[in-house]
């Protein structure tokens, strides 16, 4: 039949309408569209196929006849027009990926900061932090090519995470160093700009953390004497674990991943008493060329708890693991004991525990507990800051090597006579 304009908006779906003189060429109607279909015999294997030309009425008559004669053609050549169209998608698909594969993403230009600089100079907490970022925030920037980002992109991204400014301001500082690197490396044009360096500077300062849905402010806490004095008492309630962690903390003034890292070959008698060297890879200073291994002489109830745990474990850490894989406990063991026995706790609420005298503090908190101590004793500034382990600044720091080891033993010793004065 001739085509029939009207005829073909009647057809129901499953129908189809034949075009006279036109061989194999058909409208078909299904629920939502008709399509221009050519049914044809497979000159490579007999078999009955059909190919979808295009989709009526965007696709006129007379196209379709065009179209339908074009694939005619082809199957007349001897070749089977519905196995040609797939072979052209695929084609197709395999073009788009190489295009894809040869832009340079913002993706693409992270795993290059990820392997080239992180890998090789972050320790493995920050490596993992730093790839989960990247993994979990880039978002719609993730495959937008870095050349050609713009700086509404970069400041969308930062801006969907404007709530949570610290993670916010994480993820810029990393963003900004991973474009210097690939900037550094020549892997973008040199004229390409860091938007990460330039878009909401000081405005993603953080709020202060919350405790049991209370805001407590952005001041750092510093616990008071008679707070420490409580504290020491009320430390039996912990698991003894946990009790030789704080300890540890307030008799060294060390770092937690110091403290858990402990291992026995560390661990050294000298002329003037016991002393523990934390290798410099081990402290937080790795990574910078002045810094040296930290020295800490262990005194009062510290000798007690390093000369207890090298009896239980005389060549190994002194703060075992249990998990699988895992050599020491984490830092974060010890900081989440501190929490589970705060009053306002809500972890395990069904178990029965003692809870802490003195609340609203984190295991950190202790290390400038000892700072300020040591500032109330009279301790001098640079033997406070040897002692925990803190890195001179400007010219002092690169021309003052003393080390600092008799003012160590000497201040600690004035802390855990104070502590114990507390304590008692």
């Amino acid at each position: 039949m001739e085509f029939d304009a009207r005829a073909a908006k009647l057809l129901q779906p499953g129908e189809h309408m034949i075009i006279d003189g036109r061989p194999g060429l058909r409208l078909v109607a299904t629920t939502t569209r008709r399509t221009w279909v050519y049914r044809y015999k497979s000159p490579l294997d007999d078999r009955m196929r059909q190919i979808a030309l295009g989709h009526w009425p965007g696709m006129r008559l007379d196209d379709a006849d065009a179209a339908w004669r074009a694939a005619r053609d082809q199957r007349d050549a001897g070749m089977d027009p519905a196995r040609e169209k797939r072979a052209g998608r695929q084609a197709q698909k395999v073009v788009a990926a190489a295009r894809q594969e040869s832009r340079y993403t913002v993706r693409r230009l992270c795993d290059d900061y990820l392997a080239g600089h992180v890998d090789q100079r972050r320790a493995e907490k920050g490596r993992k932090e730093v790839r989960r970022q990247f993994e979990t925030m880039l978002g719609p920037v993730a495959n937008v090519p870095a050349e050609s980002l713009s700086r509404r992109q970069a400041f969308d991204l930062l801006e969907s995470y404007a709530d949570r400014p610290v993670v916010a301001g994480q993820l810029r500082q990393e963003l900004g160093a991973a474009w210097e690197y690939a900037l550094d490396a020549g892997r973008l044009p040199e004229e390409t700009p860091n938007w990460w360096r330039q878009i909401m500077r000081g405005r993603l300062k953080s709020r202060g953390k919350k405790i049991a849905g209370e805001p407590v402010g952005t001041d750092k806490r510093v616990l008071s004497e008679q707070e420490v004095a409580d504290l020491i008492r009320w430390l039996p309630n912990f698991s003894l674990l946990v009790r030789d962690g704080l300890t540890l903390y307030l008799w060294t003034g060390m770092r937690g991943g110091e403290i858990v890292g402990i291992h026995a070959g560390e661990i050294s008698e000298e002329s003037d008493g016991l002393w523990l060297t934390v290798p410099k890879r081990r402290t937080k200073n790795a990574r910078i060329v002045l810094a040296t291994d930290l020295r800490v002489p262990l005194v009062g109830r510290a000798r007690e708890v390093v000369e207890r745990r090298l009896q239980e474990t005389p060549r190994g850490y002194l703060f075992p693991s249990t998990g699988k894989g895992k050599k020491h406990i984490e830092q974060k063991t010890v900081g989440q004991a501190v929490h589970y026995h705060m009053p306002y706790s809500n972890t395990r609420p069904e178990v029965e525990r003692p809870r802490l005298t003195v609340t609203h503090w984190a295991a950190h908190d202790l290390r400038r507990t000892v700072r300020t101590l040591l500032a109330s004793l009279g301790c001098p500034a640079e033997v406070a800051e040897a002692i925990l382990g803190h890195i001179q600044p400007g010219v002092q720091g690169i021309y003052n090597r003393h080390t600092y080891d008799k003012e160590r033993r000497e201040w600690l010793t004035r802390l855990s006579q104070k502590l114990e004065e507390l304590a008692g």
